[in-house]
């Protein structure tokens, strides 16, 4: 990897889909497709030379999710999950994580997905920004992996894609790619109730 730092690669993703949604509404689709076909005839690019993002993949109701590792603080099963009354249901409860409580987010629930049961293979994402720290839960860990920058296509858009706005791109193997920057910013996610 290059000496530019991964949040220099997320600024460059998050430039590049702003790129292609702007040429999406103003490019005639012929014109897109003859630019597409003239890339696809270039001479490869050098493998040193071509932006690469790491990507932590996991897996929700049966669907392929990833996010950038870098506010990843760790992954810890999910053991002895002790819910908490009077949350919304996608906050899924808390967990102890050395000595402090950190809630676990339900992503079924709050992209409006399959609910499955959960079991000893479930996992928690616990994702930080230095103000706000939640966990996520994931059914299985794929582990890391790089893509080329360019592999990573704008998110399609839904009128009743819940998940709209939070996704910062998908891939060819249709990841979604989450952008744990607007999760930890959310108020929605911020559970603050006062007696």
């Amino acid at each position: 990897m290059s000496a530019t730092t991964g949040e220099e690669h997320w600024l460059a993703l998050r430039q590049r889909l702003d790129q292609l949604g702007r040429m999406k509404e103003t490019a005639d689709p012929d014109a897109v497709l003859a630019q597409r076909a003239r890339q696809l005839a270039a001479p490869l690019q050098d493998e040193e030379q071509v932006a690469r993002v790491e990507l932590l993949v996991f897996e929700l109701s049966g669907e392929r999710y990833a996010l950038s590792p870098y506010r990843v603080v760790e992954v810890v099963p999910l053991r002895q999950l002790t819910p908490v009354p009077c949350t919304p249901g996608y906050i899924l409860g808390v967990v102890a994580v050395r000595g402090r409580l950190v809630s676990v987010l339900d992503l079924r629930q709050f992209f409006e997905l399959p609910l499955r049961s959960l079991s000893e293979r479930n996992s928690v994402i616990l994702l930080s920004d230095g103000r706000m720290e939640f966990g996520l839960l994931c059914d299985t860990l794929c582990g890391t992996q790089e893509l080329p920058l360019e592999q990573i296509l704008p998110p399609l858009r839904h009128r009743h894609d819940s998940r709209e706005g939070y996704l910062l791109g998908v891939t060819a193997e249709h990841w979604a790619i989450l952008d744990a920057e607007v999760l930890l910013g959310d108020p929605r996610l911020v559970v603050n109730q006062q007696v």
